[in-house]
């Protein structure tokens, strides 16, 4: 069992849910990154979601495409992140860390490649919103020989047949998107991802942790009541951007993550 697998055993034995964190790599540099990553984990985030920019970022939405944007301009490539990532485990960082970004990326470095360099660097799992499991048998193949978990999405309309795919396919825990269309929109209906889940617990023992749309505490409570794990992302990307270059980023994130891993318990 990896890092990604170790976190969610202790919380369940401590009777705590996870807080799962989303910045972009390079945004607005890597030196913030890295004292970015070393902040959410000493406020309390319990496994970091490291997003690699891409030009064409579909699945996401303004908030995370400018930081994206700003990320490329800070010359942020594949190999600066994994370098990043390794500086950082020297440094102590114990913080489990999923690689999050698109599947040509990946594939231009090289997939067996890339797995091997990922999990030398210290990265844990890796998440490809445009690589589906049909598609994904080399890729699975390489991570699972590597150690490096492959974390998939499940959408509101998925159906059974699918969630079994994604079950089948997923390692370290099931990403349960709360809503169709991209990252940073509004949460609205929290009932419906209460009654989702328990159908997708009948197919799995793996872990699942809720993203997209939760962007305060009354939102990560409701949500931990039903998941394993609630994610953030386009809030905080947001508090990023108001704050860079500014003396009080770090503060500012610190305040933001501890109050989010208070709500979820």
């Amino acid at each position: 069992m990896g890092r990604i697998g170790e976190t969610f055993k202790r919380l369940r034995n401590q009777g705590k849910k996870a807080l799962i964190t989303y910045i972009m790599a390079g945004d607005p540099d890597l030196s913030a990154t890295e004292a970015l990553i070393s902040t959410i984990e000493q406020a309390g985030g319990d496994i970091l979601e490291l997003g690699v920019p891409f030009s064409d970022p579909v699945a996401d939405g303004p908030a995370i495409q400018r930081a994206s944007e700003r990320a490329l301009q800070s010359k942020t490539t594949l190999r600066t992140v994994l370098a990043l990532i390794k500086r950082a485990r020297k440094d102590g960082a114990a913080i489990p860390v999923i690689i999050m970004t698109y599947y040509n990326i990946i594939f231009q470095y090289g997939i067996d490649r890339f797995a091997k360099d990922a999990v030398s660097s210290g990265i844990d799992g890796v998440i490809i919103p445009d690589l589906p499991p049909e598609e994904a048998g080399d890729f699975i193949k390489c991570a699972r020989y590597s150690g490096l978990d492959t974390i998939f999405l499940l959408a509101p309309t998925s159906t059974g047949e699918r969630i079994k795919k994604i079950a089948l396919s997923s390692t370290g825990f099931i990403y349960y998107v709360s809503m169709t269309g991209i990252t940073g929109a509004r949460l609205r209906n929290i009932s419906e991802i209460r009654g989702k889940i328990p159908g997708i617990r009948q197919q799995t023992d793996l872990p699942i942790a809720v993203g997209f749309g939760i962007s305060n505490e009354n939102d990560a409570k409701r949500i931990a009541k039903w998941a394993d794990g609630v994610i953030i992302g386009s809030a905080l990307v947001k508090l990023i951007e108001a704050n860079r270059g500014k003396r009080l980023l770090l503060p500012r994130v610190a305040g933001f993550i501890r109050a989010m891993k208070g709500a979820i318990g």
